[in-house]
C-alpha cells in the first residue's frame, strides 16, 4: 500500500548553471604547501605527530575523520601529501565534503551564501553540482563505495582542478575514502535526479570499508577535524562493530590515541566525561572521542584552533618526521 501523504514534485524545480552563481571562495583561498598558513603552536602537536608516525611504522591505521569546513580553510593540498606520502590509511568525510571536492575541482570555487540564495529559493539548486546523483547511482550500479566512484571519476574527468581533489588523491593513491551521508542534509538532494536507494546503498558500503579500516586501529590515531556529528556517531558504531569480532578472535582494539580538533574551547580536564547537567557533555566528540572509546588504554588529545592554523601545523610535524 502506498503512502497516504503527498510529495513534494521535484519536477516543479527551476536549476540553473553554476556560472551564475556568486562563490564565496574562489582559488586563492586554497594553500599552495609552500605557502605560510596561520601560526599555530601546542604542546600536543609534537605528541600527535609521533603517534601518526609510529602508527605507520608498525602498520597500524591512521585515519582522518572531517567536516567539510576542512576542504574550506583551504588545506587540501595538505591533505592529498600526507595521502601521497602514506602518512593517512583512510580518510572521512560528510555528504558536504563532497560537493566542495567535486564543484573546487570543476570550477576551481565552491560555497554560496545561504543567506542571498535561500531568499530567492535558489539556494543549492545549481545544474553541475547535481551531476554527483548521477555519479552517485552509476557508483553503486557498480557496487562501488560512494567516496570512491566519485573519487574515480573526478580523477578520470576533465575538471581544470581536479589535482586539488581530495577523493581523486584517495583514489589514485588507493587509500579507501569514504562519505557518511545523511539523507536530506545536502544540496545533492534537492535535485529532480537524486536517487536516495542510491545514495543510502554507496553510503552504507562506505560505512562498512570505514569499519574494516576501524579493525586496523590497534596502536593507530583517529584524527577528527570540525566533525561535531557525524565522526563521534560514526567512530562510535564502528569502533564497537570492530571490537565485537575482535574479542571473538581474542584479539583487542584498546590501544590507539584519538585527536580532535575544532574551535569549541574546553576548559579542564578532558579526559574526564562531564555531567549531564553541563552543556559541554553534549559535545559529542568530547565524551565520544575524547573520553568514552579511549576509556580502557587509550590516549586522546584535544587541538582547539582554526583548520587553516591547525592542520598546516599538524602536516608539518608529521613531515618533519617521516
Amino acid at each position: 500500500m502506498s503512502s497516504k501523504y503527498r510529495i513534494f514534485d521535484r519536477g516543479r524545480l527551476h536549476l540553473k548553471p553554476l556560472a551564475e552563481r556568486v562563490n564565496d571562495l574562489q582559488l586563492d583561498r586554497w594553500l599552495k604547501l609552500e605557502d605560510d598558513a596561520p601560526p599555530f603552536e601546542d604542546d600536543n602537536l609534537p605528541r600527535i605527530a609521533d603517534a601518526v608516525v609510529e602508527a605507520r611504522r608498525s602498520g597500524a591505521a591512521c585515519i582522518l575523520m572531517f567536516g567539510a569546513h576542512l576542504l574550506r580553510a583551504g588545506v587540501n593540498r595538505h591533505v592529498i601529501d600526507l595521502l601521497e606520502r602514506g602518512a593517512l590509511t583512510h580518510v572521512a568525510m560528510n555528504g558536504a565534503g563532497v560537493i566542495h571536492d567535486f564543484e573546487l575541482a570543476r570550477i576551481g570555487a565552491t560555497t554560496e551564501s545561504v543567506a542571498r540564495y535561500v531568499q530567492t529559493g535558489e539556494f543549492g539548486l545549481w545544474r553541475e553540482t547535481g551531476e554527483i546523483n548521477d555519479w552517485i547511482t552509476a557508483a553503486n550500479d557498480e557496487e562501488q563505495g560512494l567516496g570512491e566512484g566519485i573519487g574515480k571519476r573526478i580523477l578520470d574527468s576533465g575538471f581544470p582542478h581536479r589535482d586539488l581533489s581530495v577523493l581523486a588523491a584517495a583514489y589514485r593513491c588507493s587509500v579507501p575514502a569514504t562519505v557518511h551521508a545523511g539523507i536530506g542534509y545536502d544540496i545533492t538532494h534537492q535535485h529532480p535526479n537524486f536517487d536516495g536507494a542510491a545514495t543510502g546503498a554507496a553510503s552504507y558500503r562506505d560505512f562498512l570499508v570505514f569499519t574494516k579500516s576501524v579493525e586496523d586501529l590497534e596502536g593507530g590515531v583517529l584524527l577528527s577535524f570540525g566533525s561535531a556529528v557525524m565522526a563521534p556517531e560514526i567512530f562510535l558504531k564502528a569502533l564497537t562493530m570492530a571490537r565485537n569480532v575482535a574479542h571473538q578472535e581474542g584479539r583487542q582494539i584498546r590501544r590507539f590515541s584519538t585527536a580532535v580538533f575544532d574551535l569549541v574551547p574546553i576548559h579542564g580536564d578532558y579526559h574526564r566525561e562531564l555531567a549531564r547537567s553541563d552543556p559541554g557533555y553534549y559535545f559529542r566528540p568530547y565524551k565520544t572521542l575524547l573520553v568514552r572509546t579511549v576509556a580502557d588504554g587509550g590516549t586522546s588529545y584535544y587541538i582547539s584552533g582554526d583548520h587553516r592554523a591547525t592542520f598546516p601545523a599538524l602536516w608539518r610535524a608529521i613531515r618533519e618526521r617521516l
